[in-house]
Order: structure tokens, then sequence, then C-alpha cells
């Protein structure tokens, strides 16, 4: 048997086996944490699905424990199940693309959309439009999210990019965790947010008494949210917001968790937006605008934006009157 290879950023297979050793510096560290830095195209969350299968070895030996503490010189193998043949329908659903090549395409997904399958959602997802629209995915993300490199929720509307192929996947997923992804939205917010540039940095993890919630938890997963005041609406705030890491609902959590609410957020908004009129239906007024990335192929630096959504707008047109930039807006919330 042929020596397996070590993994190195975008090397890793389809499926196979492959091995990476823990370094000095890896000491201590959890086992699905340290695979899921070193394979960038492996999720935390599929990386302890792999665990339960028992597809992750410790120096040649099976190991389910995602808590399994790393000594320095461990060899780590995991083995990636051939790909299944996908059930997933396609489905001739408009797509808004917004840059699309032989490799990758972006998409500004609408509100309302899921974004892959899940229960109660088999069909009208985006993954559901995307496999008739280009039937040839990248793989990477598993049968279940073919060439979804990142997601949005169902009510945020906005940029999502699509990989074409694995190596695109790959360099994107990379790029994702290394940062060199940008990703910039667009939120409107209950309050008068204070101060006017800030860094949220608190750790997110499944809310401890809801479990369909997530929720600042000491102990959770780093998540870091940067944020700037755009203009007052009254007692509302229109921010820009970057995103330093990509946890589970992570702007909703922080701004809500800053007394902030997004406008129409369902989950976390506590009612913050109701003075506004019903004839608006508040939607949740959060979309992904723009999108930096180095386009893996060529490496040239590709920036793509996306309009407001119509009913986004509506809702700034109305408060319109009542607008104010930020340095002209009277203290307080």
């Amino acid at each position: 048997m042929s020596r397996p290879q070590d993994i190195s950023s975008g090397s890793l297979k389809a499926s196979g086996y492959q091995a990476v050793t823990a370094g000095s510096a890896d000491e201590g560290r959890r086992l699905d944490q340290f695979l899921a830095d070193r394979v960038p195209e492996l999720s935390r969350s599929r990386v302890q699905k792999l665990l339960e299968e028992e597809k992750v070895q410790v120096n040649r030996e099976p190991c389910s424990d995602k808590n399994y503490r790393l000594r320095a010189g461990d060899r780590v193998g995991v083995t990636l199940p051939p790909a299944e043949d996908s059930d997933l329908e396609p489905e001739a659903i408009a797509l808004d693309i917004i840059y699309e090549d032989d490799d990758l395409v972006a998409i500004n997904k609408p509100r309302g959309m899921v974004v892959h399958p899940a229960p109660g959602h088999s069909r009208g997802t985006l993954v559901n439009a995307l496999l008739h629209h280009c039937p040839n995915l990248s793989g990477v993300g598993g049968i279940r999210r073919p060439g979804i490199v990142h997601r949005l929720d169902k009510n945020t509307s906005g940029l999502l990019l699509v990989a074409k192929n694995d190596f695109t996947h790959r360099a994107l997923s990379a790029q994702l965790k290394s940062r060199q992804l940008k990703r910039e939205y667009i939120a409107l917010v209950a309050g008068r947010v204070k101060p006017l540039l800030g860094r949220v940095e608190a750790p997110i993890a499944r809310h401890p008494h809801h479990r369909k919630k997530m929720a600042v938890v000491a102990g959770g997963r780093p998540a870091v949210t940067r944020y700037r005041v755009l203009k007052y609406y009254g007692r509302y705030s229109l921010i820009r917001l970057n995103l330093e890491t990509g946890r589970t609902h992570q702007i909703r959590v922080h701004m809500s968790h800053l007394g902030y609410p997004v406008v129409g957020d369902p989950t976390y908004a506590a009612g913050g937006w109701k003075e506004l009129p019903e004839s608006l239906a508040a939607p949740q007024a959060l979309h992904a605008c723009r999108l930096q990335l180095i386009h893996p192929p060529t490496a040239r630096v590709l920036e793509l934006t996306a309009p407001l959504p119509p009913s986004f707008k509506k809702v700034l047109h109305h408060l319109k009157a009542i607008s104010v930039s930020p340095e002209e807006g009277p203290s307080g919330r």
C-alpha cells in the first residue's frame, strides 16, 4: 500500500484516504477543530459527521471522539466516501445571476428562498435551481450542497457564490477561512446604533434553552462582526457590516445581543420594527451586498455587488422623510 499523502491547502481529493501530521503548535487542540482548519473544504459539521461514521483515524486507529486532544506527531487520517448519486431534482427556477464564467457563478438570492434541501424544504431551493442551470457542480460540499461555498439564511437576500468545479470550490473555501473572501452586508436595525463604528467580538453557540436559535454563549465558537452606521431613520439605523467569521445567524445574533435587532427578523427581533406600517410586510432587512474574492484560476481580484431588493427599498423610502446622517442626528437611542 502506498504511503498516504499529507494534506495541504486545496489538496484533498473528492474521495479516498489522506493524512496530516499534527505539529507542536497543534498540541492540545480538539480533533474536529484541527481537521476543519487544515482542510479548507471540510466544514466542522462535516468533520463531526465523518467522525461519527468512523471515517477519521488517529495514528491509524479509528477515532470518533471530536473532543480528542491532539499530541504533537499524531498522524490524523480522513477517508472521504465516494460521491453518491444525488436524488435532488433540477427545477427550472429563475435565477438573478450577477456574474458567471466557466468556474463559478454568483447569485443574487431572493429573500424567502432556502439555499439547500432540508426537512420541510425538498423542492424550490437554490440548489434545485442551480442543478437545472448548471448540472455539473462541484461535489466538495456533499451531494446535498453541490457547489455551495457559503450560505445565506432563508430570509436574508443577496450574493452567494457557487463553484462549478472542485478546484474552484477548494480555493474559495480556503479564501473563506483565511478571510481573503470579503463579505459585506447592509442591514436596517431597530434603535440608534452607538458608537457609529464598532467591532463585535462575542462567541456564538446553540441557545441553551431554544435549540432552533443561536446565542452569545461563553465558550461558544469565536465570532467577529464589524459595523458602520450609514444613516439614521428616526429610531432606526442603516448599517454596513463586514464578517470576520461566518457563524450561523452571526449578524442577527450579534446585533440583537447589542440591543439593535435586524428589522423584520422573525427569530431575534422581538418586535422592534412593529411601528412600521403593516403594508410594508416587515421584511427581514438584511442583504449581502458585496463580495470580494481572488478568482481561483486567474488570480485576479473580483468584486461583485447586488442592489437592495425592492422590499428593503420600500421600507427605506417610507422612512426617508425622517432620515439624517449620523453626525446630524441627536444622541441617544
